[in-house]
């Protein structure tokens, strides 16, 4: 696998028309921009649109797609447009019974009126989650690189927070401190059997809640409130418990699976459990073994009652990073991990999206026979573009944060990054900044793949920004130092903790 990877490779060459490129990227990325009541509030999803007949809504502005959208705006300093996509987006959240604290997943201004899609509109009818978890950190980011304290503890934001916070911590059921939601809830919006307590879900409300914690300690610097400080001991309680819970039951390495696949089953009582789920030592699967090698690990896609999801999710092990729940020996060890796979994460198009594709009766059954999500495609297995940009931040703010920690492995994650960068300057302008790549090496431009996919432009550019322009302004995602938490002397035995 080494072998061919590196034959590949011997293609990514260093590109003479790499300022050429970036300067056509920006212009694209100026005509994505559209205005809502007269000012610039977002991007349209691409930039070319179907025809008419056919009711698609990629000229709508996605919440979650206008993520790197707005923190490459921060890079930019325009804060204006920053802040007016929080406003529209604060002004859209749901006020509805049964959807009440939920933000839009997108938004389009028809004539005078603006028009919420809050999953009535979308295929099969289901809530985005990640679009209301996005929203409060995009806030104190905005907030804290633009100095605009003003808006943070502003009325209409806390009134925001407050909604979102009741939508996501109000009791339930189950007595774990994971937020649960159906498939089709976020990113992956399409069936792939990722209902329960996802990753991507579960690290973004770990975000989320930590940047309303800031948010609300900013207006209680300005406002004696009880609530507030009721909500604000309860809220960091969560954000704690969250934290043990994921690292407890989602991380995992050679070490711990060994544990696993040792453990007792059928166990009842009050006593302490070492098998909490009932994980049956059936489910491991036999790829696991040489995808974890020795010095590997990762968090895991699901941990539902004897049904673990053992599948990678390239997003959120990202966030994983980022928002500084993993400690930094385990974000070396994840990276150890992409290195050891990069022939199926890397590939010719970084990076996929989730890992191993499903196939056969596991694709009919647990798809519903979904024919853009056949194996290496979509959202099951395949390439996403916009996608590096995240994983590219992680490493930078690592070396960022530990300069001395493990030089060499540094190192080599530099190389694979700036190989990555130059894999996608040399393809993405001929094949149309495609929305994604479809096959094992992600070659082929995704079947039903929409070109000129804005956030494949804006994550090419992000990179190039962090890479080239401004490396420092990578910090713009740091919320370790944010919330102190000491992550790195908290569980530092986490990475022996069992999964």
């Amino acid at each position: 696998m080494a072998g061919r990877f590196s034959q590949q490779n011997q293609r990514v060459r260093p590109s003479s028309k790499e300022d050429q490129v970036v300067e056509k990227a920006k212009e694209h990325f100026e005509r994505t921009l559209i205005q809502i009541a007269g000012s610039v509030a977002g991007s349209v999803a691409a930039l070319e649109h179907p025809s008419h007949d056919e009711a698609l809504n990629y000229g709508e502005i996605f919440l979650r797609d206008n993520v790197p959208v707005m923190v490459y705006l921060l890079t930019q300093r325009r804060y204006d447009i920053v802040r007016h996509f929080l406003t529209v987006c604060l002004d859209l959240q749901s006020t509805t019974y049964q959807t009440r604290g939920v933000f839009p997943t997108s938004f389009v201004e028809e004539g005078d009126a603006l028009l919420a899609d809050y999953g009535q509109r979308s295929i099969g009818r289901i809530t985005s989650v990640d679009a209301s978890l996005w929203w409060p950190v995009l806030c104190w980011l905005y907030v804290k690189h633009s100095g605009d304290e003003e808006f943070g503890s502003s009325q209409k934001v806390q009134r925001g927070i407050q909604l979102l916070l009741d939508l996501v911590l109000h009791p339930t059921f189950e007595g774990t401190p994971v937020l649960f939601v159906p498939d089709c809830a976020f990113m992956i919006d399409r069936p792939m059997d990722v209902w329960g307590a996802p990753l991507e879900v579960e690290v973004l409300l770990y975000g989320s809640l930590r940047s309303c914690i800031k948010l609300m300690e900013l207006s209680r610097r300005h406002h004696d409130s009880r609530l507030l400080d009721q909500r604000l001991v309860l809220t960091r309680q969560w954000v704690h418990d969250l934290r043990q819970f994921l690292l407890k039951h989602y991380w995992v390495t050679s070490k711990t699976m060994q544990v696993l696949r040792r453990r007792p089953t059928e166990q009842y009582g009050d006593n302490q459990h070492q098998n909490e789920f009932n994980v049956q030592p059936q489910v491991i699967p036999d790829w696991l073994q040489d995808w974890l090698e020795n010095r590997g690990g990762y968090l895991i896609g699901n941990m539902r009652t004897g049904r673990p999801d053992f599948r990678f999710y390239s997003l959120g092990n990202s966030l994983g990073c980022l928002f500084g729940l993993l400690t930094s020996p385990q974000q070396r060890a994840l990276f150890r991990l992409v290195l050891h796979n990069r022939d199926h994460l890397m590939a010719q198009m970084p990076m996929r999206i989730c890992h191993p594709p499903m196939d056969g009766l596991e694709w009919q059954n647990k798809t519903g026979s979904d024919p853009k999500n056949w194996p290496w495609s979509y959202h099951n297995g395949g390439h996403w573009p916009s996608l590096l940009w995240f994983f590219g931040a992680s490493i930078l703010l690592h070396e960022r944060r530990h300069p001395h920690a493990d030089v060499l492995l540094m190192g080599q994650m530099k190389a694979l990054l700036e190989e990555s960068y130059w894999s996608q300057l040399n393809q993405l302008p001929r094949q149309q900044w495609a929305e994604y790549f479809d096959g094992p090496t992600g070659t082929w431009v995704g079947q039903q793949s929409r070109t000129y996919q804005t956030w494949t432009i804006v994550g090419f550019l992000l990179l190039h920004h962090f890479l080239r322009t401004r490396p420092e302004d990578v910090e713009i995602l740091d919320l370790e130092e944010l919330f102190g938490t000491g992550a790195d002397n908290d569980e530092a035995s986490a990475s022996e903790s069992q999964p």
